[in-house]
């Protein structure tokens, strides 16, 4: 499909902080599944005054762990890169333990209204009750005594997904857009694909060279590497057009030509994920449907 390359090689040490930067810990609940690889990263940014990222699940046992990796500091505030339940769930009792202040780019949100035959595949994941006692537009900064953390607006797996850029650092809190062991889900109405699109274009555009993710190790040569998620999102779409050409009319039938040594279990979000490709394809007038785009459409070239 392309030449992007995966690494999946992370030990979580659940329930530590590991140092993974100068004045950077990272903590991984125990939360793995097809969608969290071995679990959520948390972050701690600072030292003495300390802002977490991501807070992660709503289960004890992190929460936990956050505070006794903070134990003698203060959390001035806790940043959700966005608002599903893996990332954000935590928020409530971190904040209700420490007094920070929530931060993020909003509450939930779909990318675009709900339309033919489109079932949120990320509906269960979604923390609509996340409301950030401050919310973030792009370029906006919270600092601490020896932090600086700036919102990049990166919408695409979610519409009010931000990025954390660390001032005076190569460092980029990526979330789920950019992750080193998966391509991301992006799923309507969540998420869209032209939306996605332009938030790697975003990041190709940035200084930024490492990313810390929400799920795994770090992306390193991040400026290759989102360029190869680039490539890899564009063969997915030409792909689409050449099952089109051949005479594939449904997302099904798409599914099980395109991801045909893809899990079982992914053909959903694979669904998802053509559907967000058929959107944008729809929108561009390369693609025909009668009717809004839907899961259970048909679909044929311009």
């Amino acid at each position: 499909m392309s030449d992007i390359t995966f690494d999946r090689d992370f030990a979580p040490h659940y329930g530590e902080a590991v140092a993974v930067a100068p004045g950077v810990r990272r903590i991984t609940a125990r939360n793995p599944g097809l969608f969290t690889f071995t679990g959520t990263n948390s972050y701690v940014v600072g030292n003495g005054r300390v802002a977490v990222i991501d807070p992660g699940p709503d289960d004890a046992a992190h929460v936990a762990a956050l505070l006794a990796a903070t134990a003698g500091e203060t959390v001035t505030h806790i940043l959700v890169t966005h608002t599903h339940r893996d990332h954000s769930g935590a928020a409530p009792a971190l904040k209700a333990a420490t007094g920070a202040l929530t931060a993020g780019g909003g509450p939930h949100r779909p990318a675009r209204p709900r339309r033919d035959g489109v079932i949120g595949g990320l509906d269960a994941a979604a923390d609509t009750g996340f409301v950030p006692d401050l919310v973030l537009a792009d370029g906006a900064a919270i600092a601490g005594d020896d932090w600086r953390l700036v919102a990049v607006a990166t919408p695409g797996h979610t519409a009010n997904h931000l990025a954390f850029a660390l001032a005076g650092s190569d460092l980029l809190f990526s979330g789920d857009h950019v992750m080193a062991w998966s391509t991301t889900v992006v799923a309507p109405p969540d998420g869209s694909m032209a939306d996605y699109m332009g938030s790697l274009d975003r990041l190709l555009a940035r200084p930024e060279r490492r990313y810390l993710p929400g799920h795994g190790g770090p992306v390193a040569d991040a400026p290759a590497y989102v360029a190869a998620l680039k490539r890899h999102r564009l063969a997915r779409e030409a792909a689409i057009l050449v099952r089109l050409a051949a005479g594939d009319t449904t997302i099904p039938d798409m599914v099980a030509a395109i991801y045909s040594d893809t899990d079982p279990r992914l053909h959903g979000a694979a669904g998802l994920s053509v559907l967000a490709h058929l959107e944008d394809l729809v929108e561009r007038g390369r693609v025909i449907h009668e009717g809004e785009p839907g899961l259970g459409g048909r679909y044929r070239l311009a």
